[in-house]
């Protein structure tokens, strides 16, 4: 059953950095997709990121487009999401979550989610 940890949340000042990092284990490569998703309160979860784990493709949502980065270590089994110019909008939980996915986007194709880490961007 594959497990997903993410790691590397926490309190940022904006236009502060933070990496994220989820480490994908038993059946790493099982899933297809692997993507970040967040959810602020009182708001539904949002896709963020995600890319192919035997592709070239990345998403991202138009929030983060350009300010965002998600990366793979196939190596390590790990998916990181960089995170610059980080504003005050951003704060939410993110998630990792990995399935076979055809539509990248869309949160109801995705079957394994990590406990998430908290990202606080506050001055």
């Amino acid at each position: 059953q594959v497990q997903l940890v993410e790691s590397g949340g926490g309190l940022v000042r904006p236009g502060g950095s933070l990496r994220l990092s989820c480490e994908v284990s038993g059946g790493t490569f099982s899933r297809n997709t692997m993507g970040w998703f967040r959810q602020a309160p009182g708001k539904e979860r949002e896709f963020v990121a995600a890319l192919r784990w035997y592709e070239d493709d990345t998403f991202y949502s138009d929030a983060v487009q350009g300010r965002f980065r998600i990366s793979k270590d196939m190596t390590k089994g790990t998916v990181s999401l960089e995170m610059t110019s980080l504003k005050i909008e951003d704060t939410a939980i993110y998630y990792c979550a990995g399935g076979l996915v055809l539509a990248p986007r869309d949160p109801r194709h995705y079957d394994a989610w990590g406990q998430g880490t908290q990202v606080t961007v506050s001055s």
